[in-house]
């Protein structure tokens, strides 16, 4: 690991732990709170209030970090930027939550178009500018064969697959964020283990902005765990996922990425199952999703479901690295 990847990811950690010091009572103070919904677990009421916004902490010290260890590196740039552009996205959404005083912000539609136009002008960037190309490698592919199995579909597919990507990991860290500590816990592994794969092939700048968003998340949980002093919000949960997506792209490994996040995929697809087998046959697949619902009204503590959750997350990470062989 290079100097620079360890030095970006002490100093947003520490700038993180002080940011939140400061800017925790002033977000209690503009009494910035979280609004609970009403058909979640009932023990999630008392929530209500506890200040929202917090990916503000995280951020800023990440954008502190790469402005002094790594702003002229153009790809750790970038990857701060789309996780700027998301967690603006979110940061509006979170602001009319509070201002309209309801559980939803901005308009579905408004959020994704928002999002999809980002991510496009990343899908632009990383072929015009980085020549980062329009390939896709295949994960575990380099056991049988040395360099792997590739395939390119074009730009067209790029772009529409790029876009599929960083909405897809965005809106899936944003699921994960429902109970405390636990999306900041499981993007600081996915992230992690992003930053040696990031080191793997050579993307030394993605790296670095991945360990500051690492030492960020571990800072944040300092005031996140339970019992939660701040949550992240919508302004924190789109601008981790963003970044994951914008890593994957950037190191052409945006195949791993559903192995690497595997806890997220997992999230994100209790949803979608739930939805589909109640509107199709009247019955829930579980007792609330997303799935960290399910095992709460299961009788899990919230922390023994972020520590089992993170259990499966170092799994998914080593997963996805070890599909690294060979590749490179």
């Amino acid at each position: 690991m290079t100097e620079a990847v360890r030095q970006a990811f002490w100093l947003s950690a520490v700038l993180t732990v002080f940011l939140g010091l400061v800017l925790i009572p002033f977000l209690r103070r503009l009494k910035l709170g979280q609004k609970v919904r009403a058909d979640g677990p009932a023990r999630h009421l008392v929530k209500a209030g506890t200040p929202t916004m917090g990916g503000i902490i995280f951020l800023s010290a990440t954008t502190l970090t790469i402005l002094l260890l790594a702003r002229h590196q153009a790809e750790a740039v970038v990857v701060l930027l789309v996780a700027l552009s998301y967690g603006l996205i979110g940061f509006l959404d979170d602001f009319l939550k509070i201002l309209k005083n309801r559980s939803l912000g901005l308009r579905a539609r408004d959020k994704l178009l928002a999002q999809m136009l980002v991510a496009a002008g990343l899908a632009w960037w990383a072929c015009a500018i980085a020549g980062r190309g329009t390939d896709y490698v295949i994960p575990f592919s380099g056991f049988w064969l040395a360099g792997g199995w590739r395939f390119d579909l074009g730009f067209p597919f790029f772009l529409l697959f790029t876009i599929l990507v960083l909405v897809g990991s965005a809106n899936a860290v944003n699921l994960t964020d429902g109970l405390d500590g636990l999306a900041s816990t499981v993007v600081a592994l996915a992230a992690g283990f992003y930053v040696f794969i990031a080191l793997t092939v050579d993307k030394v700048g993605v790296a670095i902005t991945l360990a500051a968003l690492v030492g960020g998340c571990l800072g944040f949980l300092v005031f996140n765990r339970y019992p939660a002093r701040v949550f992240m919000g919508d302004t924190g949960s789109l601008a981790l996922g963003s970044a994951l997506g914008t890593a994957a792209v950037l190191t052409r490994t945006e195949l791993f990425l559903p192995i690497v996040g595997g806890v997220l995929v997992a999230e994100t697809l209790s949803v979608i199952l739930q939805v589909l087998s109640f509107r199709l046959t009247g019955r829930r697949l579980w007792r609330m999703s997303p799935l960290h619902h399910h095992y709460e009204l299961k009788g899990w503590s919230e922390n023994k479901v972020v520590v089992v959750f993170a259990f499966w997350g170092l799994v998914a990470g080593f997963l996805g690295w070890i599909g690294l062989y060979h590749l490179g």
